[in-house]
């Protein structure tokens, strides 16, 4: 596994970590990597290709835009690896000027094969006269009446455009030898295709409809000169943290932002120089933060070319199963959870058990409260709706709702208004810390005597993710892990924190400590003379305390296999510091997202005594220091060994949709046989064992996989 170029790197080296950004973009890289696989549906690819613009979008937005920070403002903080902000920088040019020119390829290439599949992306030149006409009239009926031309001139100043925001300058003359620049900024709510009647899927985009027909917005002007430009703001919420009124002062700082400075300008390619230097003059922006595409700007509105496209170019569709062993029980959550716990792993199996879950507490009279985290959540979400139900039916309803949910600042704040004029006690946590960690807790009377309910979630109560993105619901009716449950929220509405958790492992609070103890634990168990092993899926590995643990326990003889689906700063497979670590990532039809966290405790793994936790905390400073987060033990042996047996076994057997991390940062694609697992195909064709009920006896042992876990020296 070592490579020549890391056999050199020391455990004290800043070179034994990768950088944080070029990880992330490696990550993007393998996002843009499924757009352009010929194995995948061809509208599938065309997503990929939306969802990597996004990704980039975003980094610009949050990551670039902080360390252009430090450069403005001479803050020399140095990357995990050592370098400085300016590096950086010079760094993340480079690799994505490579990556937007893939993009582009990509999308000339899907684009081509879309039209030999019947769809059609067109310019109004490819249109007949009679087609024409009904564009012009669409234009009148549709278009024009939300487009606002402004010229500029000293009564006239540049207009304020929005984040991600397109436009078309223009430079006008009249018949009188007049010249006029002008400015159209593209409708943000506006479709960007406009669909031409007829049989055929045809499209035109906005851009082009708008550029046709421009005698007609802007009369007795015509066009010496155009182009198509694209801006991207500065997005991070500057909140005064001492402020008495935070939710006020929330609102303000959501309301800035919309006016971040702006960090980059993309022109599509071909723009004058005229034309370029006017609009990053009034903008305010240095030749260095603008940049020529030759291309689609925009690349990430290609999603809604997705939504009329023929089934036969997507993933073939499939029905998530509901749980058998609820409905043993009558479709009676709560019998179904007292008779023995239960994880959900979506979106294999429906998010409605949730929600059933949910609406079955408001519907039920002996139901006292409900007390529940809400981080992020769709715009129609039955979450909120449930939760409003239940104050209004009387019963007492907690609701932490996260303000600092980045992107998501302006819905949470518009459903925490809603659940308090419904009644519902709505706590919006710490000033200082995210409240990340996704629980519901129920308590109702039986017998005389309180009983308690609790869920806990990798991913967010977010029944749209849900269908994209892999994660686990774990209910249980365990009072031990209720208990704790109840003192945590307890912690995070009345800042009163407990003596102790018995079981559940809480950030800020013990989370780093926890973890390093139980990798030291690993560590112990091979110095005895046992097996040590440490299996682990996340979205992210960046703390540095967390990998040296693990640098440790690989030189220990620790067997550590890693699945980080984003960024990773660990290197494994480096000689001396990480022989016995490996680490893959898995990207393809849905988004990794559940957290899993299993140590061997002395017995190779799989093993029924192994140490078993899911949560919702990534392996990051952030998740350690700067939110509230919670890892919950597995001890119900069906559970235990569906997350262990199934679930991480077949995450470190995938082969189909595997990238191996190499001890230079570079990733491997591992493809394999025609034959090779894919970990999502298996989830869609085999039911989890925990939801099985009456069924689990018969097909348990024909759904399991086998694993060969890494040994020394491999």
């Amino acid at each position: 596994m070592s490579d020549k170029k890391t056999e050199h790197i020391l455990s004290h080296s800043p070179e034994r970590f990768i950088n944080r950004e070029s990880s992330w973009l490696a990550f993007n890289n393998r996002v843009l990597d499924e757009a352009c696989d010929q194995d995948v549906p061809l509208v599938e690819r065309l997503n990929f290709l939306s969802i990597s613009a996004s990704n980039l979008d975003e980094f610009y937005m949050v990551r670039v835009a902080g360390l252009k920070d430090y450069v403005l403002q001479g803050i020399n903080k140095l990357s995990i690896d050592g370098q400085t902000p300016e590096k950086e920088l010079e760094t993340i040019h480079q690799k994505v000027a490579q990556m937007v020119e893939r993009q582009h390829e990509c999308w000339l290439d899907l684009r081509n094969r879309l039209e030999a599949k019947g769809l059609h992306v067109i310019t109004p030149k490819d249109l007949s006269a009679k087609e024409l006409e009904w564009l012009e009239e669409y234009f009148i009926d549709n278009i024009f009446p939300v487009l606002t031309p402004i010229a500029i001139d000293p009564a006239h100043p540049f207009p304020f455009l929005p984040n991600l925001g397109l436009a078309l300058v223009f430079h006008l003359g009249t018949d009188n030898k007049k010249e006029q620049m002008a400015i159209v900024p593209l409708p943000v709510r506006m479709p960007r295709f406009v669909q031409i009647p007829g049989k055929k899927l045809r499209y035109v985009m906005l851009e082009d409809v708008i550029d046709k027909f421009l005698n007609s917005l802007m009369p007795g002007f015509f066009k010496l000169d155009s182009a198509l430009f694209r801006i991207i703001r500065d997005s991070e919420l500057e909140v005064d943290e001492e402020d008495e009124d935070f939710v006020r002062n929330f609102e303000r700082a959501i309301k800035q932002r919309r006016r971040g400075r702006v960090i980059q300008i993309k022109f599509s390619a071909p723009a004058s120089k005229a034309l370029v230097a006017f609009v990053s003059e009034q903008m305010h922006v240095k030749m260095d933060d603008v940049i020529e595409v030759n291309g689609m700007l925009g690349l990430s509105t290609l999603k809604d070319l997705c939504e009329n496209a023929p089934t036969e170019l997507r993933y073939p569709a499939f029905q998530a199963r509901f749980p058998e062993r609820i409905n043993d029980f009558g479709g009676d959550c709560f019998a179904a959870i007292a008779a023995k716990d239960i994880v959900i792993h979506h979106p294999f199996e429906t998010f409605d058990v949730v929600v059933q879950f949910l609406k079955q507490a408001v519907d039920d009279p002996d139901v006292v409260s409900i007390k529940q985290t809400l981080y992020r959540t769709s715009k129609n979400s039955p979450i909120p709706k449930a939760l409003i139900a239940a104050a209004e039916a009387g019963k007492s309803v907690t609701a932490l709702v996260e303000l600092k949910a980045r992107f998501d600042e302006e819905a949470n704040l518009k459903w925490a208004r809603d659940l308090e004029s419904a009644g519902v006690q709505v706590v919006y946590g710490f000033v200082t810390l995210k409240t990340h960690a996704k629980m519901t807790l129920v308590t109702r009377r039986e017998s005389g005597k309180l009983v308690s309910y609790v869920h806990f979630g990798t991913g967010n109560y977010h029944p749209a993710t849900a269908k994209i993105y892999t994660d686990l619901s774990f209910f249980t009716c365990d009072p031990v892990l209720c208990r704790d449950a109840a003192y945590l929220f307890n912690f995070v509405t009345g800042y009163a924190p407990p003596r102790a958790f018995s079981k559940l492992i809480v950030a800020p609070r013990d989370m780093r400590k926890r973890l390093l103890q139980l990798i030291e634990d690993e560590i112990n168990h091979v110095e005895a003379g046992r097996p040590g092993h440490i299996w682990a899926k996340m979205n992210s590995l960046v703390d540095e305390q967390i990998i040296d643990a693990l640098y440790r326990a690989s030189q220990k003889g620790v067997m550590i296999e890693l699945v980080v689906r984003g960024i990773c700063c660990l290197r494994p497979g480096v000689a001396g510091l990480s022989d016995h670590i490996r680490v893959k990532s898995i990207v393809g039809r849905f988004l990794e997202h559940s957290r899993i966290y299993c140590f061997g405790n002395g017995h190779g793994l799989p093993s029924p005594e192994a140490k078993v936790f899911i949560g919702s905390a990534d392996w990051m400073p952030r998740n350690f220091d700067g939110r509230v987060e919670v890892i919950v033990p597995i001890e119900n042996p069906t559970v235990h060994e569906q997350i262990l047996g199934q679930i991480m076994v077949a995450n470190l057997k995938d082969e189909k949709q595997s990238w191996a991390l190499q001890p230079d940062g570079s990733y491997k694609r591992l493809h394999g046989a025609s034959e090779a697992l894919s970990a999502h195909d298996y989830f869609l064709k085999n039911p989890s064992l925990s939801g099985r009920g009456k069924a689990l006896k018969n097909a348990k042992s024909s759904q399991m996989l086998k694993y060969k876990p890494m040994k020394k020296g491999a």
